[in-house]
């Protein structure tokens, strides 16, 4: 009849006190007392009738049969972990992948993620920048955050979040000078070229302007504002907590524009619950942001 196995604590402590030749430094690892450490390496001792360590001047060494016994148990405890890993991988769906505008991305999205993590621990979410058309195989992406001006696959599931509002913003010492009519210099951006003509054509505002700046992206033009180099036509949900921190103003607040942002899908959102989930967050972290500036 084979002997007795220890308890897999009892070796997973002696393994440890091996491993480190110090009862303390296992219990610091352990989490545990020095005391419990000893006790625990006198009572597998006891029940195999072996030595295990020498102890000799507050320092223990191992013995033959501790240093047999410490071999087997580092290959036992150490295939027993990664079976487990291996299990625990195949038990668990790999992440959603996240493509999002680069901008939305930095500015609101990636700020809100903790509370994504913490109302939903069990969804994993792996976040991509991107902008316009995607396609879901090629890029391997399981959802696309986009605004709708651009034409998307055909067979793609589509979820409307929110509509877009901008108006412009600037630097919180530059906000009185604005709503007085003083010229500033219009800040331009690439990647929405046409916001100027949209909001005032929206808005049915002029504001007298200083000059013009063109810079290459959105982001990069919301930076200049803020840095008092002139005005810059800005999303609500991309300045939403600059202007919560007052280091941006919004002095002629926010109007419509005619788009919204969706969430993009190759698949129905019903048919996940992951999708569903990140869906539902998505449009009640936009509508707090419309709330907060006054919109919702």
């Amino acid at each position: 009849m084979p002997p007795r196995l220890p308890p897999l604590n009892s070796l997973r402590v002696f393994e440890a006190a091996a491993r480190h030749a110090s009862f303390a430094r296992a219990a610091d690892e352990l989490h545990l007392t020095h005391g419990a450490i000893s006790r625990q390496i006198r009572q597998l001792e006891d029940q195999l009738g072996l030595a295990l360590f020498e102890r000799r001047n507050r320092a223990v060494f191992l013995t033959a049969a501790g240093t047999q016994l410490h071999e087997a148990c580092r290959e036992a405890l150490g295939q027993l972990q990664h079976t487990l890993a291996q299990l625990q991988a195949q038990s668990s769906p790999p992440p959603l992948v996240l493509s999002c505008e680069p901008t939305l991305a930095m500015r609101w999205l990636i700020p809100r993620l903790p509370a994504l993590r913490a109302q939903h621990p069990d969804i994993a979410l792996h976040l991509l920048t991107a902008g316009g058309a995607v396609d879901f195989a090629r890029d391997r992406v399981d959802l696309a955050l986009r605004r709708n001006d651009f034409a998307w696959q055909a067979d793609s599931h589509l979820a409307e979040l929110a509509a877009e509002y901008t108006g412009p913003v600037c630097q919180p010492a530059q906000a009185t000078a604005v709503t007085t009519g003083s010229p500033h210099t219009w800040l331009h951006t690439h990647s929405r070229d046409s916001a100027w003509a949209q909001w005032q054509a929206r808005s049915g505002q002029a504001l007298p302007c200083a000059g013009h700046n063109t810079l290459e992206h959105f982001y990069l033009s919301l930076q200049a504002a803020g840095a008092g180099l002139g005005l810059a036509i800005g999303s609500v949900f991309m300045v939403a907590d600059e202007l919560a921190a007052a280091r941006l103003a919004a002095p002629l607040g926010f109007v419509a524009d005619g788009s919204a942002y969706v969430l993009l899908s190759p698949q129905a959102f019903d048919s996940d619950r992951r999708r569903s989930a990140v869906l539902a967050w998505l449009r009640h972290e936009m509508a707090a942001t419309l709330q907060q500036a006054g919109l919702g």
